[in-house]
């Protein structure tokens, strides 16, 4: 794992010759070594079609390439970071909460209405959360970021796990998501977020709550 806790906000990355991560540009604090920072709008390993899918939802901003020898640390708006190992699955995580990944990891897109239906658009539009979000896939390591920290609630057969919509860090595993409403619509008029809306998950996984509802 290239990724070392320094503490609940910072981390550190080792970087060593021919291998590459990915970081949000402004995440880097410092580092050590022969260190390079490219900006690389193609969205890591994927692609055109990656960028197409950040761009439609409003998520542009560019990643930077972090290539050469040597180790960095990165933090981001004092955010708590949770460091993710995966081991040949899939994470789904919101664009704008990952801090830095391993380059090794394939980056896509997934529209968030291909396994909610109608009410996936629902959870974007209501939450305040772009339409798609990000998948990463492969065997490394993913940097995510959260507010007031992170707990990580296993999801297993038969026993679902409901998350405020805004609460919703990421998640991995054989998992589906859909979004159910605690209220009758005509008690959601003017109600943005907290319990009228909930994000179920079933299957097998895992999901990251953050502590608070606040929108990075």
């Amino acid at each position: 794992m290239p990724f070392r806790e320094i503490n609940s906000k910072m981390i550190e990355a080792t970087v060593v010759p021919g291998q590459r991560l990915f970081s949000q540009r402004g995440a880097m604090l410092a580092y050590r070594g022969d260190v390079t920072f490219t900006p690389n709008t193609a969205g890591g390993q994927g692609g055109l079609m990656s960028m197409i899918g950040r761009r439609v939802a409003g998520e542009a901003t560019p990643l930077m390439t972090v290539e050469g020898s040597g180790t960095v640390m990165f933090g981001h708006g004092g955010h708590h970071v949770q460091v993710i190992a995966l081991t040949g699955d899939t994470l789904y995580v919101e664009a704008d909460r990952l801090l830095a990944f391993d380059g090794t990891l394939e980056q896509g897109t997934m529209f968030l209405g291909s396994q909610g239906g109608v009410m996936g658009l629902v959870r974007g539009q209501v939450s305040g959360q772009g339409l798609f979000t990000t998948t990463l896939k492969g065997h490394g390591s993913v940097a995510v970021m959260a507010h007031g920290g992170v707990i990580e609630l296993p999801i297993t057969p038969g026993r679902a796990v409901h998350v405020d919509p805004q609460a919703y860090v990421a998640h991995h595993g054989d998992v589906r998501n859909k979004l159910s409403t605690a209220l009758g619509w005509r008690d959601m008029v003017g109600r943005g977020s907290g319990e009228a809306f909930q994000l179920e998950l079933s299957g097998s996984g895992a999901v990251y709550v953050q502590a608070s509802e606040e929108k990075l």
